[in-house]
This record gives C-alpha cells, sequence and structure tokens, in this order.
C-alpha cells in the first residue's frame, strides 16, 4: 500500500487500504487513526508503528469502534483456519513483496549513482576545457 515508496503509510495510502480491505473511514477518522500509533508525531505510519496495531491489538489496548482494530482484524491470518501452510504462504508473499521493493530501490540507487558519476565526469570536461581555452587566450 505504500504508493510512494518511501517507507511509510500516509493519509491518502492509508485511505486507499482500508477502502481495499472493505472497510472505508472517514477523513478525521483515518487521521485518529495515525494519531493513535505515531510515535514520531510526522502524521504517517512507519513500519515499526504499523506493527504497533497488531500489538496493541492483541493486548486488547484498542478501542472497540477504532478503525485501527478493525485494521488488525481484517490483516491478521488465524493458523487455525488458514492453516501453517496457508500462513506460510502469505509471510512468504510480504517477504517477496518487500524483496521487489528493495530491488526497486537497489535500481533507483544505481541510476543516482551513475547521474552523479557523469555530473563529475561533465565537470572534469569542462574544466579541462577552460583549461584548453585559457592557453589559446593568452
Amino acid at each position: 500500500y505504500d504508493s510512494g515508496r518511501d517507507g511509510y503509510i500516509d493519509l491518502m495510502e492509508l485511505k486507499l487500504m482500508m477502502e481495499k480491505l472493505g472497510a472505508p473511514q472517514t477523513h478525521l477518522g483515518l487521521k485518529n487513526m495515525i494519531k493513535e500509533v505515531d510515535e514520531d508525531f510526522d502524521g504517517k505510519l512507519s513500519f515499526r508503528e504499523a506493527v504497533q496495531i497488531f500489538h496493541k491489538a492483541a493486548a486488547g489496548e484498542l478501542e472497540e469502534d477504532s478503525g485501527l482494530l478493525t485494521l488488525a482484524k481484517l490483516s491478521e491470518i488465524d493458523v487455525s483456519i488458514e492453516g501453517v501452510k496457508g500462513a506460510k504462504n502469505f509471510f512468504e508473499a510480504k517477504v517477496q513483496a518487500l524483496s521487489s521493493a528493495s530491488k526497486f530501490e537497489a535500481e533507483i540507487k544505481a541510476e543516482q549513482d551513475e547521474r552523479k558519476r557523469e555530473e563529475e565526469e561533465r565537470k572534469h570536461r569542462r574544466a579541462a576545457f577552460r583549461e584548453l581555452k585559457s592557453a589559446f587566450t593568452q
């Protein structure tokens, strides 16, 4: 659901996620969901803060009408129903999704490094040209 690929779930991404899970929330409800677990007060959910949702749900610390409780219930896997193989497939799919995101990040990093290298090369050529030009203008 991290469409911005920044490692966070912002308000609009949370809105889309809740709609896809079949539990749409109001704008205020979404803000309250984030506020309830937003440890660093940045207005978005980090991975750690998202995991907190499930810890709080398991500990019974979420209010019954909380959107976070709804999210936790819609996202949980019951091994007794799904079986170990179903849970295994679920978590393997999560790992694969994270791996593909890491590959994407590596590609972006490689492109950025290539751009930096090209810019340095351009600067070097310009400096060499200026030096050569100064030899002819004297």
